[in-house]
């Protein structure tokens, strides 16, 4: 298996606050890939690492055998930021036209994309609604679909599930799967143990070092334990 992205010895501060030390993973193609830890982890600036929008301190990431930044690899990254990035005064619908644009989508192709990421994440009816109106949910709703608009290679969610409704996140990971069976690569970032438990692999992340990963099944095996929740906690010398 062929390797999407790859983290070497990466750390980063901000100021004197060392937010990620000496942080080393790869992602394999093809797969969901989750990041696992509390707010405050460094899971974020990982993330942002990862897209490009921030450099680290030392080290280096590669996504697709490239070097970040680089901006020819945002047309293949899809990207969904813990704070919704909309613009409120715009309806659902022109917020999707909008960064359909960016991606050079011819208008047809634009239009069915459109259609698909509303369909998905159940927003079709409320796509001429501005989204100033929308609640906190149906944001994070059209964030995702916004991550979805250009059919990227890569998708990079930043806890993507917050806020909506037990359904409606079921469906989501069940697209998740079928994103990945059509070769696509997914990186979630997630503190809820039920959705780790979906991932093919885990890093798990505290005070902005990985302290382990591997597969659910592996850590549980590994560390003697049913719950990877208990992994957690064991892994980071809190239990």
């Amino acid at each position: 298996m062929s390797s999407t992205i790859v983290i070497k010895d990466v750390s980063k501060s901000f100021g004197k606050k060392i937010v990620l030390n000496k942080v080393s993973l790869t992602v394999e193609s093809g797969s969901i890939f989750g990041l696992i830890g509390p707010s405050g982890s460094g899971k974020t600036t990982l993330v942002k690492l990862i897209v490009g929008m921030d450099s680290p301190n030392q080290g280096n990431v590669q996504v697709l055998n490239t070097a970040v930044p680089n901006l020819k690899l945002l047309q293949k990254i899809g990207y969904m930021a813990q704070a919704d990035a909309l613009y409120s005064d715009l309806t659902g619908e022109e917020n999707l036209a909008f960064f359909a644009s960016l991606f050079k989508l011819k208008k047809k192709a634009q239009k069915e994309r459109i259609a698909y990421a509303a369909d998905l994440v159940n927003l079709t009816t409320d796509l001429k609604n501005k989204v100033e109106n929308y609640s906190g949910g149906m944001k994070r709703r059209l964030s995702l679909a916004v991550a979805l608009i250009q059919d990227p290679e890569i998708l990079i969610l930043d806890e993507p599930t917050v806020g909506i409704d037990p359904e409606l996140r079921q469906s989501i990971w069940a697209e998740l799967y079928r994103l990945k069976n059509a070769g696509k690569t997914i990186l979630v970032t997630t503190h809820v143990m039920d959705e780790a438990e979906k991932c093919d692999r885990l890093a798990m992340v505290r005070d902005g070092e990985i302290i382990t990963s591997g597969s659910p099944a592996e850590l549980k095996k590994q560390y003697g334990i049913s719950s990877l929740e208990e992994v957690f906690l064991k892994a980071g010398g809190k239990q």
